[in-house]
């Protein structure tokens, strides 16, 4: 029995010494905020904050445009001005002088329509074909001062292939014919130039050892077909 009482008395100890557990729906370390700020008045005379504040009125809304009172806000900003500008769509007007700068209308079809007709591009369709000048073609002029053979004469004059052999060609003083075809810029140079030097009888520069007249590989086939 004295243990059991002994017991009761640490229980009822223990809870006296626990602590309360705040209600979280009343605010950490008060009550409410209303509560709180009638504690605070009551300990330090001061008014509440809100009063002797005024109550802001809001703008007042009118029907006018943002952009009212802006000079020149009413139209499209361009960079210079032009007579016979309309105002109300801010495009250049069709002007019937003759030598105005503005933009053309042609794309327009009831500006054209206002003042074209079927009529009148009969008329000038007619005009055009007036003066529609058709150029005939003429002959090729003769170069002048050129005094070097003719390699497109040359080969049309040839029937024979490339690479067959038509004139005689001797081994003795044979050059070398991949350094002899360096120096030329192209085929058709070469072919100028051997004959130029004898050629196609004689290849004294050393671009024809084969004998069939075309020098450095030259091909005349092409030349014959036109």
């Amino acid at each position: 029995m004295k243990r059991f009482a002994l017991t009761a008395l640490a229980v009822v100890t223990l809870a006296a010494c626990q602590p309360q557990v705040p209600d979280s729906g009343q605010g950490v370390g008060f009550d409410s905020y209303a509560s709180y700020m009638a504690r605070r008045e009551g300990q330090t005379g001061l008014a509440p904050a809100t009063q002797g504040l005024g109550t802001i009125a809001p703008a007042a809304v009118t029907s006018q445009p943002l952009n009212a009172g802006i000079p020149g806000s009413g139209e499209r900003p361009r960079a210079e001005t032009f007579a016979g500008i309309q105002t109300q769509t801010g495009e250049r007007v069709h002007h019937s002088g003759g030598n105005s700068t503005g933009i053309s209308d042609e794309q327009n079809f009831d500006a054209v329509a206002s003042r074209e007709s079927i009529q009148s591009d009969a008329a000038r369709i007619q005009q055009n074909r007036a003066n529609y000048v058709v150029v005939q073609p003429t002959a090729l002029p003769t170069r002048s001062g050129a005094s070097g053979p003719n390699i497109v004469a040359f080969a049309v004059s040839t029937s024979h292939a490339p690479g067959s052999q038509v004139y005689p060609r001797s081994s003795l003083f044979r050059k070398n014919y991949e350094a002899a075809c360096g120096q030329f810029g192209s085929a058709d140079a070469a072919q100028e130039a051997f004959l130029s030097n004898g050629g196609p009888q004689r290849d004294k520069l050393g671009v024809d050892p084969d004998g069939d007249g075309f020098a450095c590989g030259w091909d005349p086939r092409p030349f014959r077909a036109r």
